[in-house]
């Protein structure tokens, strides 16, 4: 499936093998989630390692560590759709974080709508009884 029909199509194609190539990048991570906090929208879950935490927490902005690119992301570094930290939070294990943020620009999502506008947040489609998309 190319990225188009991945990211715009209406196929369900879950990467059930994506914990293996997180833990593949040779980084130790946690989860990272962004959460829009005046709405409570869970916009992005991503990974950190302690460079992003600490980037984060210096910079205040959401910061998470690319697996894929195996590179500290700063949310919006290059699209200009910042998340600022509003509070970050951890959970009861500590093994996962809450970025609770305030979206600066158009979009917390690097897909784009069909007005070329970056999604308010990564979780725009519903997946229906049949196991098919829906926006």
């Amino acid at each position: 499936m190319d990225h188009h029909e991945l990211e715009n199509g209406t196929s369900l194609s879950l990467d059930f093998k994506k914990l293996a190539k997180v833990v593949a990048c040779g980084e130790d991570l946690i989860p990272a989630v962004a959460q829009d906090a005046e709405s409570g929208e869970v916009l992005i879950v991503g990974y950190a390692n302690e460079l992003a935490l600490n980037t984060a927490l210096e910079q205040g902005m959401a910061t998470f560590w690319s697996s894929s690119r195996n590179e500290l992301w700063i949310k919006g570094k290059t699209s200009g759709d910042y998340l600022e930290i509003v509070e970050v939070r951890v959970n009861c294990e500590q093994n996962s974080i809450l970025y609770r943020v305030r979206p600066k620009g158009q979009g917390a999502c690097h897909v784009k709508d069909e007005q070329g506008i970056a999604r308010k947040g990564c979780y725009y489609r519903k997946i229906t009884s049949d196991q098919s998309l829906r926006f």
